[in-house]
């Protein structure tokens, strides 16, 4: 059976109407929009044809219709195709709530990240995700020996992402101003540009040989270094808007919401699933939409996501989720997510300029 034009036109005006009211769509109601201009029966004819094509399906008995995930995601690739045309011709965008937030320098990334989770919950009404800035292949950028007082001294270790860790080590030994000096000499020169597992027992071997009396600096230099690497591996989880899923009773139904908001709880566990989801094959798209069973959280198999990956930079990269029902006004969703990632870009490129 061919997927007309006049049949694509009938269902993507059922999955308009039923994102609004949220209730099974009628051959009658669709009948009444003036740019289709069909009798109710020749609807309900197409209604039928696209119910055996799987798109849509009645929920009971002379109820009218409702979209299938299928549905769902035809009518989401059709729109994201159009978003890709549209996105290579210029336009100025829209002032967003968080644009003034995002033009204001904040040296607290983390301060940033929990503040768009906010925004981005308030402004869409739906639940909102951001993970903290990561990277498997994080590098070692730069390390900073300071003296602090008598047996201590301040470690401040960089990685690539500019992602920063201040460690206070205690030393059972006094280390002079020009002895630091050297260290940090010798630290940068064998460590900047390695990840934690280019840090081999070579590279540790020569290190203790350069520093001479000082391996026992070197030793907790080294276990700082680790301790910041794996602090970047087990990034945050941000999240806002949890009790927006109260609005849909779709998801609200039996213990839905307590198993909804026991996974957003699980921050952790949250952040590793929407964060391993991956871009499907071939695709160009920075926006993905994963619907129902595409979601690899059981509990969410009723929602669907949004994820848009943001960049500070150096291969460190964090994830932005917009999790609701599965009829989510999916256009604002992904104009949102655009708009905010172009500020995003624009904020972190002055930065590093």
């Amino acid at each position: 059976m061919e997927l007309d034009a006049r049949k694509l036109e009938i269902l993507f005006a059922i999955i308009e109407n039923y994102q609004e009211t949220g209730e099974p769509v009628g051959s009658r109601t669709i009948s009444k929009l003036d740019r289709l201009n069909l009798s109710p029966a020749t609807i309900r004819n197409e209604m039928s044809d696209l119910e055996e094509m799987g798109l849509i399906v009645q929920p009971h008995t002379s109820a009218g219709r409702i979209p299938t995930d299928k549905g769902y995601r035809l009518y989401v690739d059709r729109m994201l195709a159009d978003q890709a045309k549209k996105a290579e011709e210029p336009r100025d965008l829209p002032a967003l709530p968080m644009q003034d937030l995002l033009t204001r320098r904040i040296d607290r990334v983390e301060e940033m990240l929990l503040k768009m989770a906010q925004i981005l919950a308030a402004n869409t009404n739906y639940t909102t995700m951001v993970t903290g800035p990561h990277s498997r292949k994080s590098k070692l950028k730069f390390l900073q020996l300071s003296p602090m007082d008598k047996g201590r001294i301040l470690a401040v270790v960089v990685l690539s992402g500019d992602i920063v860790k201040n460690n206070i080590l205690t030393l059972d030994e006094e280390v002079g101003s020009d002895e630091l000096m050297e260290l940090n000499f010798i630290l940068n020169k064998r460590l900047t540009g390695l990840s934690l597992e280019e840090i081999n027992l070579s590279v540790i071997s020569g290190l203790k040989n350069e520093a001479g009396d000082h391996v026992e600096v070197v030793s907790k230099v080294l276990d700082a270094v680790a301790e910041t690497f794996a602090k970047e591996d087990s990034y945050p989880v941000y999240t806002s808007g949890a009790p927006n899923i109260f609005r849909y009773p779709e998801l609200t139904g039996g213990d839905r919401a307590s198993e909804l908001i026991s996974t957003l709880e699980e921050k952790k566990t949250l952040g590793s699933a929407i964060g391993s989801l991956t871009s499907p094959a071939g695709s160009r798209q920075d926006i993905q939409v994963y619907i129902g069973d595409e979601v690899p959280v059981e509990s969410m198999k009723d929602c669907s996501v949004v994820t848009a990956t943001y960049s500070l930079g150096d291969g460190v990269q964090g994830k932005i989720g917009i999790i609701g029902p599965k009829r989510m006004n999916y256009q604002k969703v992904v104009d949102t997510l655009q708009e905010t990632m172009s500020h995003l870009d624009g904020i972190f490129l002055q930065t590093e300029e």
